[in-house]
C-alpha cells in the first residue's frame, strides 16, 4: 500500500482510488513548475522548500 493511500486510509478511513495519482502527479508538476520560475527568478539554480511556499495554502 502506498503512503498516500495509508495516509488517507489513517486520515478518513477511506479507500483510494487508483485514478487518484495521475491527478496529484499532475498537481505537483504544476507546483513544481511554478518554484521552479521562483528560484530561477531570485538567481539560484537550486529548487528549495521555500519556492514552494508562496504556492501552498496551509491554512
Amino acid at each position: 500500500m502506498s503512503k498516500l493511500k495509508q495516509y488517507i486510509k489513517q486520515q478518513a478511513g477511506l479507500n483510494t482510488s487508483d485514478t487518484v495519482n495521475g491527478v496529484l502527479s499532475d498537481h505537483l508538476r504544476h507546483l513544481c513548475d511554478q518554484a521552479i520560475a521562483h528560484a530561477a527568478e531570485e538567481g539560484r539554480k537550486t529548487v528549495m522548500d521555500r519556492d514552494f511556499e508562496p504556492f501552498l495554502d496551509l491554512q
